[in-house]
């Protein structure tokens, strides 16, 4: 009898055997979201991770829940990305959605019946989030009036529904802001064209625009004043997500290479036999288990005070190891590393993704910055020699 993490984790571990590594090729052939991929995901129970077991979910801690996405990574990040993200919404419409709402959405997410994503950033503005345009008008009945346009939406055209983050005057800063959830069959709601990615095809991510959809107050996740609070508390859980599905792409990446360098014959021997292949794999290894420590780490302490700049640590640190991993062990596989069938570009391109999204790895240096500037200004005031810096 295992505990129900050891459950989940053996499921995710399973569907990652069953459903994704077989299919993930043709996935991306398609272009086009594995529906029945996900539905099979909430049927197993991985589309309700943190949501209370009365709603439907496992009633999982963010800090066990998280895992499950090491074990989807290692069939593909873009799909985990995916799920995490859902697993975002479906926990925020269980906690701070409203009745009406929980009653209407909360078991068909958890079930995977219907889908969910994260809308924040826009054409004009990604990292700084308070300068945005998309308005929300509260009308005299309660309603909503939502006009703007939303960029880089996951699960553009797919989803059912999107948590999205809009601002309600034209002041600046956030204080005006709220999180209401917008069906995606409301009036007025509408997608670009699909933006051309690289080998995540099968992820729809596209512009999203609003003119005049109109909202019950129902739908109200955050109310105004505290939109981008919310927003970043779901941004961070995001980033220690990613850095969890790159701990799987990782795991990929050297077991292709261990793989290929033990059955690759050369100079009398087997290429895992060299020193030289075996210290590069080995700092991969070395890496990999760092940044399982890392996120980890960072996912317990979400909900903390240290948890944005630990989120921001593991955002920083596993993604770059993850491209490096997929690089080295690209390196490994010589000139068969370039072949399609090995499947180490798909990995490479979906690390470098994964670098970017919810966070650039700039954008997380600039938390992890302004932390250690809060730190100095703990320390005792340091002399500094007389000369130092003058002229």
């Amino acid at each position: 009898m295992g505990t129900k993490i050891d459950k989940i984790l053996g499921v995710a571990r399973q569907h990652c055997e069953d459903v994704i590594k077989p299919n993930v090729d043709q996935w991306n052939k398609d272009a086009k979201w594995p529906r029945t991929a996900s539905t099979i995901a909430g049927a197993e129970g991985l589309l309700g991770l943190y949501a209370p077991e009365e709603w439907g979910g496992q009633g999982l801690p963010l800090g066990e829940g998280i895992r499950v996405y090491e074990e989807l990574g290692k069939g593909d990040g873009a799909y985990a990305f995916t799920l995490s993200m859902h697993n975002i919404c479906a926990f925020a419409a269980c906690g701070f959605g409203t009745e009406a709402f929980k009653n209407a959405w909360a078991k068909d997410l958890t079930s995977g019946h219907k889908l969910a994503n994260f809308a924040l950033t826009e054409p004009q503005s990604g990292s700084d989030a308070t300068n945005m345009y998309t308005r929300a008008q509260i009308n005299d009945d309660g309603t909503w009036t939502i006009n703007g346009a939303k960029a880089w939406v996951s699960l553009a055209g797919e989803a059912d529904v999107y948590f999205t983050v809009v601002k309600t005057t034209d002041a600046p800063g956030h204080k005006d802001m709220a999180m209401i959830a917008i069906p995606a069959d409301a009036k007025g709601v509408s997608f670009g064209e699909a933006y051309d990615t690289a080998s995540y095809e099968f992820l729809p991510l596209a512009e999203m625009y609003f003119d005049n959809v109109v909202v019950s107050e129902d739908n109200i996740i955050l109310p105004v004043g505290e939109g981008l609070q919310g927003a970043l508390m779901a941004i961070d859980i995001a980033r220690v997500s990613i850095a969890s599905g790159c701990c799987g792409l990782m795991e990929a990446a050297l077991d292709t290479a261990l793989a290929y360098a033990q059955s690759r014959k050369m100079f009398d021997g087997k290429n895992l036999d060299l020193d030289g292949i075996q210290w590069m794999l080995g700092d991969v290894s070395t890496n990999l288990e760092a940044s399982r420590l890392l996120y980890r780490a960072a996912a317990n302490a979400l909900g903390t005070p240290e948890g944005p700049v630990m989120a921001a640590h593991a955002k920083r640190f596993v993604p770059d190891a993850a491209l490096a991993a997929a690089n080295t062990c690209t390196q490994v596989l010589g000139g068969s590393g370039l072949l399609k069938q090995y499947g180490m570009d798909r990995l490479s391109r979906l690390a470098q993704m994964l670098r970017i999204v919810d966070g650039t790895t700039e954008i997380s240096r600039v938390v992890i910055g302004r932390s250690l500037q809060k730190r100095a200004k703990g320390l005792p005031v340091m002399a500094v020699p007389k000369g130092y810096g003058e002229k």
